[in-house]
């Protein structure tokens, strides 16, 4: 995998040992072409599997960046990873949904990456709702697969976009 844009453009990255399901450089190049500007955003990346999501965005000047990711196993090669990165990239190895419930901040930028093949994802969407970990006119994206649909409004959260990717789709929500 390479990083698609910015001051870390065309480095690589490397995949970690596990289950993982890297996005395709179309969909995070087009993604991060959706989200503009990140200069001074901060940024959460739930389900970071190898990290590249966060270094595409300290790339793109994003500065307040935090990962989410649960499988230990992945740590040695995601640490290698974010190592690209001169920006100060927090990990945190813990399950997500205990992350959002915790979480006393909230984020301009919010991506959720959840393993396809996992149930009942609209509890994440539903615990950044209800905590507020999304920033007012701040943007929230959701990878999943083609066959899952979501609402145009879970709480104060509102449907503007979706893109699809082949057999993915990028679901972007801001708040109300």
């Amino acid at each position: 995998m390479r990083i698609t844009g910015g001051k870390y453009r065309s480095r690589v990255v490397k995949c970690p040992p596990g289950v993982i399901r890297p996005a395709m450089d179309r969909m995070r190049e087009s993604m991060f072409s959706i989200l503009g500007d990140l200069r001074d955003l901060s940024f959460l990346d739930v389900f970071s599997g190898s990290g590249v999501i966060g270094l595409e965005a300290a790339s793109r000047g994003a500065t307040d960046i935090q990962l989410v990711e649960l499988d230990g196993g992945k740590k040695k090669v995601m640490l290698e990873n974010l190592s690209i990165a001169k920006e100060k990239i927090n990990v945190n190895f813990m399950d997500a949904g205990i992350y959002l419930e915790r979480a006393t901040r909230s984020f301009d930028i919010i991506h959720l990456d959840p393993p396809f093949p996992l149930e009942n994802k609209i509890k994440y969407l539903e615990l950044i709702d209800k905590n507020s970990i999304l920033n007012p006119n701040g943007t929230l994206m959701m990878h999943y697969p083609d066959e899952e649909n979501y609402p145009d409004l879970i709480g104060s959260l509102r449907k503007y976009d979706t893109r699809k990717y082949g057999r993915s789709v990028l679901i972007f929500y801001t708040r109300d």
